[in-house]
């Protein structure tokens, strides 16, 4: 009898709860959205549609001095100095696959050296981290000097890996002072390693970061650090901003 009473109550609880829910009312935020543009994603081959294709295995068209690297077989490599785009980016999503050398040599900040310098001053470090100590941020995907990876995601020698960098500007009031600050978010190999990290400024060697007012959009630039690093498969998004609605 208990069991039966106890199914009972059950049954009716359930019963009330389906009826005040068919009696809510549905939440409108009375906010008018315009519709999400329509893009092709792309694959690991492919970059979206709206992105700008920076390098696709063919040239180094889009870049100065893009000449001076090796292509082959669909492979850029880093020779005879740094390259940056022709054309400048601000805010944006920045994917690219890079291989640090097969054959390893040398040691630390000498091994598989490389960077890739958003707005040619915000480096987010390409090296060798694959049992390669050195200083934890100066590894690969640090944020150079400002803030190492949370993990260490790097493949071996060799192998292909990729980052997706998506990166807020700062911006600069008239007379040059900082407004807001700069924020990167990095994904190495799949792997979350930056999240929304404010930068203290730009990222420099010699000394500690500081901020120095520039244009809204500057080249991108990949660094020649002596070793052949490879790339392929560079793509930049552009404007990634929230859909405004109206009330």
């Amino acid at each position: 009898m208990r069991v039966l009473l106890r199914s009972m109550l059950f049954a009716l609880v359930c019963l009330g709860g389906v009826t005040a829910w068919n009696y809510a009312q549905e939440y409108l935020s009375g906010i008018v959205w315009p519709m999400p543009p329509i893009i092709k994603p792309g694959d690991a081959k492919t970059a979206p549609s709206d992105a700008v294709v920076l390098f696709d295995g063919k040239n180094l068209d889009a870049w100065v001095n893009g000449e001076k690297w090796k292509i082959k077989d669909g492979v850029a490599t880093a020779s005879g100095g740094g390259i940056h785009t022709k054309q400048g980016f601000g805010d944006c999503q920045i994917h690219l696959e890079f291989a640090t050398p097969a054959k390893v040599e040398g040691s630390g900040q000498g091994r598989g050296n490389s960077g890739v310098y958003i707005m040619g001053r915000y480096e987010v470090q390409i090296l060798d981290s694959f049992d390669n100590e050195t200083y934890f941020d100066g590894q690969c995907g640090a944020i150079y000097k400002q803030q190492p990876p949370m993990v260490n995601a790097s493949r071996g020698p060799g192998e292909w890996q990729s980052f997706d960098i998506f990166f807020t500007a700062p911006k600069f009031h008239a007379d040059g002072s900082l407004k807001k600050p700069a924020y990167l978010t990095v994904v190495h190999n799949g792997v979350l390693i930056h999240n929304h990290v404010e930068l203290s400024g730009g990222t420099s060697w010699s000394e500690p970061p500081r901020y120095s007012s520039h244009p809204e959009k500057e080249p991108l630039h990949l660094q020649f650090h002596g070793n052949p690093v490879q790339f392929r498969n560079i793509w930049v998004r552009e404007n990634m901003q929230a859909l405004v609605g109206k009330k």
